[in-house]
């Protein structure tokens, strides 16, 4: 069998949004059934999103999806046509008080007026299409568009959080420019997600406290 072509797509936020839902929706549920562990959601939450969340969920102003698209050999090249395989979201512009965090998580201060923040988080690929570097492409299609998406502001701050044990990611993240900058607790990594409303109301659990994930960045200058 011939091996499909992929190629690596933003979202649209308004055109066949309802079809896109339904694709994004499957997709999310594959992975968060089959690799639980690369995701702070769980597949019993999401599962019971109702149409309208995952509409919301791709259209919302502060997030953008990206997604590689597999075509298999000789399936027509139009929009719409392919399996979604994977995908990663950018979420911002961030404030400087939504994107600050404690001392103790080794951060550093936040640049307030002469940078945008943003989270780059959700990156998943389905396990049969792993390798070749399609997560890397991934990422650069998300990290070309915040460069040429606008002028201004000229620096661009982008930020991810990942677990400690997933070092072949963090080595990718690596590869694409990232740098450590501290580390995060669960529940910090579910705010910079926008899923601080999952959260329990008590954070004091190791589960959500204890300070093991890795904090990674990267500075994007746009010309």
């Amino acid at each position: 069998m011939s091996e499909p072509s992929y190629t690596y797509i933003r979202v649209s936020k308004t055109d066949a949004l309802e079809s896109s839902a339904q694709k994004y929706r499957h997709l999310r549920l594959q992975g968060l059934e089959s690799s639980p562990e690369s995701f702070s959601s769980t597949y019993e939450t999401e599962a019971a999103f109702s149409n309208d969340d995952w509409i919301q969920r791709l259209s919302a102003p502060d997030r953008e999806t990206f997604i590689c698209v597999a075509k298999a050999a000789g399936e027509q090249d139009a929009p719409g046509i392919g399996d979604w395989v994977g995908q990663v979201t950018l979420r911002g512009p961030m404030s400087a008080s939504e994107f600050s965090l404690p001392k103790e998580a080794g951060q550093g201060a936040i640049n307030a007026d002469n940078e945008e923040r943003w989270q780059l988080l959700g990156l998943f690929l389905l396990p049969a299409h792993r390798g070749g570097g399609r997560g890397s492409r991934l990422c650069r299609e998300a990290l070309n568009h915040l460069q040429r998406c606008q002028p201004c502001p000229r620096s661009v701050h982008v930020r991810l959080m990942v677990k400690p044990d997933n070092q072949t990611i963090v080595q990718m993240y690596e590869r694409l420019g990232f740098v450590h900058t501290g580390q995060c607790t669960l529940a910090e990594a579910m705010r910079a997600a926008g899923d601080g409303h999952l959260l329990p109301s008590d954070t004091s659990d190791p589960k959500y406290s204890n300070r093991s994930g890795i904090i990674m960045s990267s500075h994007l200058h746009r010309i």
